[in-house]
């Protein structure tokens, strides 16, 4: 009989052998969606999905969906993440969860067949398309599309820096699909925290109970071009220069709040025409806003719109400022949380309840099933770069954790919530 140990073993290996995907010199990953490393990484899940003797599907968005239909006439529970990353990401945000996944169904399965579950409901292995929106905006494609919040055919039609749309990308890596998505009746998500209060506390599991507000701006400075060298100090109307103010002031509006309960961040600048003898005459930029409340994201926003007002008045030139990708808090069911402690304490692991600041295909499958989120703690609380590490024993722990809850899961442990009926707010 295989052991658990040996199972976890397995696991490890196969999570390891990841990060030859996309592989940077630095011990991460770049992978972004629809490039060629993420069909490859797609390729190896495709593989050891049908060796697992699971069923595979494409849907039209490029969602991967590996499936095991014990009983054709019931839904599936999903359990899964994404396989893309940020450029220059690290090798665990995403992939960690669709490997995680990919066992514990592995998992459930054996028991089924077993006879040790009787399953009300089947299940099945998602990879979701275009999770981190580095490659195109926005981010949570897939998962999005696939709960309703977002337009296929807008989607598909989105195009990257360099013109190439979804589409286009999809089918070059042999991903744009035509199968019919499996319907969902739950879903269930584990990934590394990417921040230190699991680690601060020393513990091992994160039950997530809350997502945090956010918003962006689109924000773009029309200067003046000219020339870095002829045109006086006091004639020059440097969109970038304006720029640079309005990402200080970025960071600034942080210091109005409390400690830890908002961030906010520019992480994207493109500038125009971008030639070392010619003064800019256009930045664009994206601010990204992100609370414990939304009242402070609001509050923030009004600031910055009048601090922005101040700077294009004062330099003499225009800026646009556009709302775009904003995200409402989301509750996760109190009856999930308490299946991630249960599952937790079956597996003599510490856990303690936890808001995710970053957003997560959980958020928009959380609008249309009951939907469970777990954490396992983050090295420092880095992510987003190579440097990105969790260790191997809470790797495993976290895999122990899944299994344990996507077998109440298929047994319909959460059939009688209703969706954003039943959360809870941490807060309170």
């Amino acid at each position: 009989m295989t052991t658990s140990t040996s199972l976890d073993q397995v696991f490890l290996t196969d999570f390891h052998s990841t990060y030859k995907f996309g592989a940077t010199p630095a011990n991460g990953v770049d992978r972004q969606a629809g490039t060629r490393e993420h069909g490859a990484i797609r390729d190896w899940f495709r593989e050891r999905a049908i060796a697992a003797g699971m069923e595979v599907r494409v849907d039209a968005v490029g969602n991967l969906f590996a499936l095991y239909t014990w009983d054709p006439t019931l839904n599936h529970v999903f359990l899964g993440s994404h396989l893309d990353s940020q450029p220059l990401g690290g090798r665990f945000d995403g992939c960690y969860g669709v490997v995680a996944a990919l066992h514990a169904a592995q998992e459930i399965n054996e028991k089924v067949l077993s006879g040790e579950i009787t399953p009300v409901h089947n299940i099945a292995v998602v990879d979701w398309f275009n999770e981190e929106g580095s490659r195109f905006q926005p981010s949570i494609m897939g998962s999005s599309v696939l709960a309703g919040s977002m337009n296929l055919e807008k989607i598909l039609a989105t195009r990257d820096a360099a013109g190439i749309t979804v589409r286009e990308a999809l089918d070059d890596i042999g991903y744009l699909g035509e199968d019919p998505a499996p319907i969902p009746t739950a879903y269930a998500e584990i990934h590394i925290e990417q921040g230190r209060l699991l680690e601060r506390h020393n513990t091992e599991i994160g039950a997530v109970t809350q997502s945090w507000y956010t918003q962006k701006l689109l924000v773009t400075v029309n200067g003046e071009q000219s020339h870095t060298g002829a045109t006086l100090m006091a004639d020059r109307h440097d969109a970038l220069i304006a720029a640079a103010e309005i990402v200080l002031m970025t960071e600034r509006v942080v210091d109005t709040f409390p400690a830890e309960e908002i961030v906010t961040s520019v992480g994207q600048l493109a500038v125009e025409p971008n030639s070392p003898i010619v003064v800019p005459r256009q930045v664009d930029m994206v601010i990204d806003l992100r609370a414990h409340l939304r009242s402070q994201v609001e509050q923030a926003r009004a600031t910055l719109l009048t601090q922005i007002a101040e700077v294009e008045a004062r330099r003499k030139l225009t800026v646009l400022v556009q709302d775009f990708d904003i995200r409402d808090h989301q509750y996760y069911p109190i009856e999930g949380i308490e299946l991630t402690e249960k599952a937790a304490a079956e597996a003599g692991r510490t856990c303690m309840r936890i808001e995710t600041m970053a957003g997560h295909d959980s958020v928009p499958m959380n609008r249309i099933v009951p939907t469970v989120m777990v954490f396992v703690p983050s090295v420092d609380g880095v992510s987003h770069c190579e440097r990105e590490f969790t260790r191997d024993e809470d790797l495993v722990a976290g895999v122990r954790v899944l299994v344990e809850i996507a077998s109440q899961l298929v047994t319909g442990s959460l059939d009688a919530v209703t969706p954003g009926e039943s959360g809870v707010d941490a807060s309170v």
